[in-house]
């Protein structure tokens, strides 16, 4: 979900604040920190076969989220990405295979500087690769068109929430679900943001309060119910239960496993927190730009 679309009958009228997704800030926020602390060693392959996942037939040794049947919905092949800073360039994605399936809840884990917001980034169409390709339902993003994905097939809860500073809790989500053309199954747009931003924790007063007037929590909320209203196929989070206490975490946690098991949706949420790794369904981890994986049984 992208709120800087260029359809001008469904965009605010006033211009957007700068911290919408879409601006120069949200595109080099993490740039510049996951450059600095990336490894400067020696390029090796990004991928590692989990365990007891079927490899690809080719041999390729290509980590493939789809346990063997076909969902897949978002493909990585050969993602690279590197960052400059003067002379230097910081490699840190590092030749990265990998096939996201529908009605599965990830989580990618990694320490500080492994590139976990920069695979996100890319994930999530908000920059292209170095080399390599990403696909969603087998058509190339680039041809696709990335402002097309980000605002018809793929919704992003933001670290920094990245909110109409100017509009209520309540615009902020009517407003993505119009520019997304997300409608839903019955009632009226702003009957289901209220219920969204309720599912949250978020009563009608704060709902009606401009964003501002929230705490850092309470944005963090509005900015989960604005991507959970847009009728997308893949929701990424990164860091999305950060600034919440225990119990609400534990709400939206079960909201995204709810969005994968009983809607087909695919799930992929970066974060530090353990809790939320061990109720998803594949834990990813990235280490000095290669990927690896885990299955949770349950």
């Amino acid at each position: 979900m992208n709120l800087s679309t260029s359809d001008a009958g469904r965009t605010p009228e006033r211009p957007e604040t700068s911290g919408t997704p879409d601006t120069a800030a949200t595109h080099g926020t993490h740039a510049p920190a996951e450059a600095r602390e990336a490894s400067g060693t020696s390029a090796a392959s990004g991928t590692a076969d989990a365990p007891g996942i079927p490899g690809p037939s080719d041999g390729s040794g290509a980590v493939d989220g789809s346990g063997g049947v076909d969902r897949t919905v978002l493909r990585l092949t050969g993602v690279s990405h590197t960052y400059a800073g003067g002379r230097r360039r910081t490699a840190v994605l590092k030749n990265i295979d990998y096939a996201f399936a529908r009605g599965t809840f990830y989580t990618v884990l990694g320490p500080s500087g492994s590139g976990k917001t920069t695979l996100l980034s890319l994930a999530s169409g908000l920059d292209a690769p170095t080399a390599g390709s990403i696909s969603f339902d087998g058509r190339d993003l680039a041809e696709l068109g990335l402002g097309r994905y980000r605002n018809r097939h793929a919704a992003t809860i933001f670290q920094q929430y990245n909110l109409l500073t100017y509009m209520t809790a309540l615009q902020n989500v009517t407003t993505a679900m119009e520019i997304t053309g997300a409608k839903p199954s019955s009632g009226s747009r702003r009957a289901r943001a209220l219920e969204l931003l309720q599912q949250v924790g978020l009563d009608r007063d704060m709902a009606r309060s401009n964003v501002l007037r929230l705490s850092g929590g309470q944005q963090q909320r509005v900015a989960i119910a604005r991507a959970l209203a847009c009728d997308v196929d893949i929701l990424f989070a990164d860091e999305p239960t950060g600034n919440l206490d225990e119990d609400t975490a534990q709400g939206i946690v079960e909201i995204f496993r709810e969005l994968a098991h009983e809607q087909g949706k695919c799930v992929v949420v970066v974060s530090h927190a353990q809790q939320v790794a061990a109720q998803s369904d594949r834990v990813l981890t990235l280490r000095k730009g290669r990927l690896s994986e885990q299955v949770n049984s349950r």
